[in-house]
């Protein structure tokens, strides 16, 4: 039989071993140089469909986290962009974004399988709210609280989404407790 303290020691060493792996091994931070930050910020507006400069101002300081995840962009110290398929996306912090976006509200029976990655499918949807066309940026949120659960790619444009009745909508890019969103909240703290 184990002594109680024999006990915990295991559970602590597991509890450890749990977050390690959840961690990136390596990390490297670094500031951009302007024309790189630039460059950066340029390619997020080009995604995002909207004006970088209206979130970010003039001269926005531009860092770098590259690890093992993947390279996420830090402005002014917040983390807001990361790059997935050569492409700059926005983090489920960068909530000013997530306030201008479009949005697809879904249902509470839907708000566990969008935490998990799944495909947004229409019987889940309560309403879309703005315009996008296929393949832009959506922000899915629940219809309880209006919270940020992921971001997708929309299927198809806003009029279509509003009619169709079954099948996927949107493709989910990230979403919360991904790796990006567990690496990004220990960069925010």
């Amino acid at each position: 039989m184990e002594k109680p303290t024999d006990r915990g020691a295991k559970l602590n060493f597991d509890v450890a071993n749990v977050f390690v792996t959840n961690m990136p091994l390596k990390q490297r931070r670094y500031a951009l140089k302007t024309k790189e930050a630039r460059q950066i910020l340029a390619d997020a507006q080009s995604s995002l469909k909207m004006d970088s400069e209206s979130f970010f101002g003039g001269k926005a300081a531009v860092e770098v986290v590259e690890s093992d995840i993947g390279e996420v962009y830090l402005i002014s110290g917040k983390p807001l962009l990361y790059r997935l398929d050569g492409k700059i996306l926005p983090t489920l912090h960068f909530t000013e974004f997530a306030a201008k976006a479009p949005k697809i509200v879904v249902d509470m029976g839907a708000v566990p399988y969008v935490c998990k990655g799944a495909t947004v499918m229409a019987p889940g949807i309560v309403r879309v709210e703005g315009e996008f066309a296929k393949g832009d940026l959506v922000v899915v949120v629940d219809m309880k609280h209006g919270k940020a659960l992921g971001l997708g790619e929309s299927l198809m444009d806003a009029e279509t989404a509003k009619q169709t009745k079954k099948g996927p909508v949107v493709k989910t890019l990230h979403f919360v407790s991904d790796k990006i969103w567990d690496y990004t909240k220990t960069l925010n703290e």
